[in-house]
C-alpha cells in the first residue's frame, strides 16, 4: 500500500484503537494507543463507555509499511494500585530504557498517573507498584527535551477530573470555571531523573489569546479539554490539545515548556466520533499527526480506530488546517 493511500485508512481493524502516542524508536514509528473495547452500552459525560483495560503496541517500519501488532504489552490485572479505565497513554526513551506512562483509575475511583518500564519498545511492559505520588487526571503526555530533562504534561476535564483538582487536593464536587473566566489549562510536572516519581507538584499552564489575555471557559473553539501534547518545531514549543465539545485538534506555540502559551490556530477539524485525541511526530524530514475516528464503527463513540495524515508547516511555522476527510 503507498504511502499516499495508506494516508487517513485505519492502521488497525481487527481491534479498536484510540488515542495514539507515535514515536520513533530504533528508526521505526511506535504507536501507543488505547484499546476500545466492543460493547452496547451508552455514552455519559464521565466517559465510564471507554472500557479500556489493556495496551497492545504497534510498530510501521516506514510510512507505508504494514503496521505490526505486537499484542498486549499491559493488563490493568496486573497493576496493585489501578482498577479500571486505563485511557491515553505515551511513552518515551530515557536511561536506557522504555517507559510506559498510562493514567488509570485507583482503587478510590481517582485517575492517576503509573509508569511501567521495559528494555524493549515494543514491550511487555513490568509496571512500578504504586503510582506517580501528586499524580491525577488523565492524558499524560511526555516531552524529553534537548537537555534531557523530561516533563509530563496531564489533564482531561469531565470524564478526566482535572476541575475536581483546583484546590491542589481531590474534591469530587469541583466544577468547570463560569464561561467567562479563565479556562483551566493542562499541567506540567518535570520528572525525576529516573522517571518514577514528579520533582514538583503539577503547575497549570496558561493558554493565551494574541493579546496575552486568557482564553476563557466559554471560548469551546479555543479552550483546553484533554489529550495535550507538546513536541518542538524550529526551536518553539508546540502544545497542541482537544477542544472537546467542539471536536477540534488546535495548538498554540511558546518559547519555554512551562508556557505560556499563545494560541495560533486549528490543526484537525473535526471527525466521525465525539472525541478526538493525537500525537505528532517527525519521521524521515516530514511531519505526522497520528489521531483517531470513529468511522470503522460507523460512528459507535466508544469504538475508535487510529489513522495518520502528513501535516506542512508554513514558512512562519504555522500548522496548516487539516479537513480529515478530504481526498489525499
Amino acid at each position: 500500500m503507498s504511502n499516499q493511500s495508506k494516508q487517513n485508512e485505519a492502521l488497525v481493524t481487527h481491534i479498536y484503537t484510540a488515542d495514539p502516542s507515535a514515536h520513533v524508536f530504533e528508526g521505526k514509528i511506535y504507536i501507543y494507543p488505547s484499546h476500545d473495547l466492543e460493547h452496547d452500552g451508552e455514552s455519559f459525560d464521565d466517559g465510564s463507555q471507554y472500557a479500556m483495560e489493556d495496551y497492545h503496541v504497534f510498530s510501521m517500519e516506514n510510512e507505508s509499511a504494514p503496521v505490526v501488532d505486537h499484542g498486549e504489552v499491559l493488563h490493568v490485572k496486573d497493576i496493585p494500585w489501578a482498577s479500571k479505565q486505563m485511557w491515553a497513554p505515551d511513552a518515551a526513551y530515557k536511561n536506557g530504557k522504555y517507559y510506559l506512562v498510562y493514567p488509570a483509575k485507583d482503587h478510590d475511583g481517582i485517575f492517576r498517573i503509573g509508569i511501567a518500564t521495559s528494555d524493549n519498545p515494543a514491550g511487555p511492559f513490568k509496571p512500578e507498584e504504586n503510582y506517580i505520588p501528586g499524580s491525577y487526571s488523565i492524558d499524560p503526555a511526555v516531552l524529553i527535551d534537548d537537555d534531557n530533562k523530561a516533563y509530563c504534561y496531564i489533564g482531561g476535564l469531565w470524564g478526566g477530573q482535572l476541575e475536581q483538582w483546583q484546590t491542589g487536593s481531590h474534591n469530587p464536587e469541583g466544577k468547570e470555571p463560569a464561561p467567562d473566566k479563565p479556562a483551566y489549562g493542562p499541567r506540567i510536572a518535570e520528572f525525576s531523573d529516573d522517571m518514577l516519581t514528579f520533582k514538583e507538584d503539577p503547575k497549570e499552564i496558561s493558554i493565551v489569546d494574541s493579546d496575552g489575555n486568557p482564553i476563557l471557559a466559554g471560548d469551546e473553539d479555543r479552550r483546553f479539554f484533554e489529550g495535550a501534547w507538546v513536541h518542538k518545531y524550529d526551536g518553539r514549543y508546540y502544545l497542541s490539545y482537544s477542544t472537546g465539545t467542539t471536536h477540534k485538534i488546535v495548538y498554540a506555540v511558546g518559547d519555554n515548556p512551562y508556557g505560556p502559551f499563545e494560541f495560533k490556530g486549528t490543526i484537525l477539524n473535526p471527525v466521525i466520533g465525539w472525541t478526538t485525541h493525537h500525537s505528532i511526530v517527525q519521521f524521515n524530514d516530514k511531519w505526522y499527526l497520528f489521531y483517531h475516528d470513529a468511522s470503522l464503527s460507523n460512528g459507535i463513540n466508544h469504538q475508535r480506530s487510529i489513522k495518520f495524515t502528513e501535516i506542512t508547516y508554513d514558512e512562519s511555522g504555522n500548522i496548516q488546517t487539516i479537513e480529515p476527510y478530504e481526498n489525499k
